[in-house]
């Protein structure tokens, strides 16, 4: 019982942590930052290019972004050795 409180502890830590980890995508002017929670921080985008090209690359940026931060965050969870136990 001990030791799952501890894993839980060490868990809600490495939560807290992940939202201090960024990513931010550009392509084409078209900026994205993301946090570990998944929360846009920063959206620019590119006026030289249309609306259609803008949702475009928006979406590209969000999806690679996203994609990151996952990768990132389950490279540090491994390594954390708290992946093992939760099944990763």
């Amino acid at each position: 019982m001990f030791d799952k409180l501890k894993k839980l502890q060490e868990l809600k830590k490495m939560q807290d942590s992940f939202k201090k980890e960024k990513l931010t995508m550009e392509k084409r002017g078209v900026l994205v930052t993301i946090n570990g929670n998944f929360e846009v921080e920063e959206l620019k985008l590119n006026p030289e290019l249309s609306i259609d090209e803008q949702q475009e690359v928006l979406k590209q940026c969000l999806n690679e972004a996203k994609n990151g931060i996952q990768k990132k965050l389950a490279s540090g969870l491994m390594s954390s050795g708290l992946g093992a136990g939760l099944g990763f």
